[in-house]
């Protein structure tokens, strides 16, 4: 399983190490997103950030879309098959959409792949629908579960 986190409030007036924290997961930028796997590492790196950031399990489809529309290697060059050929053992954006997805890859699993996929804020009327509140009570902190799929889709 693989988790998309994406920063939503900023870091003015916050705790250092929660701070670090999120710089440890590259997101240093509201609207900012990136692709992990479940570990007990990131677990608790969510959990100390989990006031600032929303997360939630994406599938392959959702990652596949990301790249390719968001995702950027070094030099600011887009993400398309070429790329993935050439600095990693995958022959696509899908095969390796489809490898993060099962947790067999990371990003750093293709050469020159920037980690961090910028997002532009939430399309339509609801917007975050609020940046101080959990997800559960209707804001936009917290684990959403598959419904950070939609969230993407809304920001791509």
């Amino acid at each position: 399983m693989t988790f998309l986190i994406v920063r939503v409030r900023s870091d003015r007036g916050v705790e250092r190490s929660i701070r670090d924290t999120m710089a440890m997961m590259n997101l240093t930028r509201v609207n900012h997103a990136t692709i992990v796997p479940e570990s007990s590492t990131y677990a608790g790196m969510l959990q100390k950030s989990k006031d600032f950031v929303t997360w939630g399990v994406v599938d392959a489809g959702t990652i596949e879309t990301l790249l390719k529309e968001r995702g950027r290697m070094v030099g600011d060059k887009p993400v398309n098959d070429a790329a993935i050929k050439a600095g990693s053992e995958f022959k696509s954006v899908k095969d390796f959409a489809k490898a993060l997805a099962s947790g067999e890859a990371t990003m750093k699993s293709v050469d020159g792949l920037k980690p961090v996929l910028r997002l532009h804020p939430p399309r339509g009327s609801k917007g975050w629908g609020g940046i101080k509140r959990a997800y559960s009570v209707g804001g936009a902190l917290g684990f959403r579960g598959d419904e950070i799929s939609s969230l993407a889709e809304r920001m791509m």
